[in-house]
């Protein structure tokens, strides 16, 4: 599988705070700490921008590195992704995104 397939299955090669952290690029983090923050009710500031891929070795954002629950599941389970998983169909952990995600989706079934 694709190493920037997260866990989830979404694809951490187009997630703009890659591209940020890749490029380097401040205003990139200004942006997707901006629409973060307005996203999830927090502040994100462009500080915490920075993140080389869900299962990339290096660095990640706060969120992915420590609080993501789909992520410290799959580690805990020693899962290359949920689609490895025989609950993943009624897990309510990774659930919102297939929900919302049919890329995600396709990316767990492949």
């Amino acid at each position: 599988m694709n190493d920037f397939i997260a866990y989830c299955g979404l694809n951490c090669e187009v997630c703009e705070a890659r591209i940020a952290t890749i490029r380097d690029d401040q205003t990139l983090r200004v942006k997707v700490a901006r629409e973060w923050s307005l996203l999830n009710g927090v502040e994100i500031t462009p500080d915490m921008i920075h993140c080389v891929g869900c299962r990339i070795d290096g660095v990640k954002t706060p969120y992915c590195e420590s609080l993501c629950p789909i992520r410290k599941c799959a580690l805990q389970n020693k899962m290359e992704t949920c689609g490895a998983c025989g609950r993943m169909k009624e897990c309510e952990k990774v659930g919102m995104i297939l929900q919302n995600s049919e890329v995600a989706r396709n990316n767990l079934k492949a």
